[in-house]
């Protein structure tokens, strides 16, 4: 499914209205809700918005279990950290216990704090991880959470996580074999920036090695949500913008 909006904002809101209505079915179905966030800079509006009335208490907080698609390998001060961007727009705000919390620290070296990243999911679903809700980026080099193009970690069929190094940071990052196992998989994209990408992605040939998120099949549904700036290049696509002030 692809939703385009007439801008960034009305984007986010339906981003925030989805996490919302998601969690409302999977608590009513099996009494949690498990979600994976996603980092960068177009999920702190959706995240400040879940925060803000009226969708901060139509989400069962207590009932929540958060997770990391992936994380970079630096202080949880750092203006770069996934945790650190999500606690000030979102979970810090929400009544959200601490031991539902679940990020990724980079303590030991990159491969064995993926190594624990996926003992840990393992150990919390009791065998396959399966998430209610992963949220995803699209970059503009077509990656998404850290599976980058020609990255070793694209080919990865084993293992739940992946540690990698890209734009000169190491990283740990949940695989697609992870992702596609979510009942809903949501990009977020926006910006004209991501036009270009976005349309190869989505209208262009299957090249995954080039564009990692072409990876991403889940087993569930598949949401993608862009701003018209974002979806400005897209011609195969019936486009039906939505949304704005």
């Amino acid at each position: 499914m692809i939703g385009i909006y007439r801008d960034y904002e009305s984007m986010s809101r339906a981003g925030a209205d989805l996490f919302a209505d998601i969690s409302l079915q999977a608590i009513k179905e099996r009494g949690v809700f498990c979600t994976a966030l996603s980092g960068g800079t177009t999920p702190r509006l959706a995240y400040s918005m879940l925060a803000s009335e009226p969708l901060r208490s139509m989400v069962a907080w207590d009932k929540v279990q958060v997770f990391w698609g992936d994380e970079r390998c630096v202080p949880l001060g750092s203006p770069m950290s996934n945790e650190g961007m999500a606690r000030e727009t979102l979970l810090s705000r929400v009544p959200l216990k601490e031991s539902n919390i679940h990020p990724i620290r980079c303590a030991q070296s990159p491969e064995k704090s993926a190594a624990e990243y996926g003992t840990e999911l393992t150990d919390f679903f009791a065998g396959d991880p399966v998430f209610d809700l992963v949220l995803l980026g699209l970059g503009e080099n077509g990656h998404t959470a850290s599976l980058f193009p020609g990255s070793p970690a694209l080919q990865e069929k084993k293992h739940f996580t992946a540690s990698v190094f890209a734009s000169g940071v190491y990283r740990v990052t949940i695989t697609s074999r992870v992702i596609n196992r979510a009942r809903h998989a949501v990009f977020l994209v926006s910006g004209v920036s991501k036009a270009r990408i976005l349309k190869e992605v989505i209208e262009g040939g299957y090249e995954p090695n080039r564009l990692p998120a072409q990876l991403i099949k889940p087993v569930g549904e598949l949401h993608w949500l862009a701003d018209s700036e974002a979806a400005s290049l897209l011609e195969k696509t019936k486009k039906s913008v939505s949304g704005g002030s």
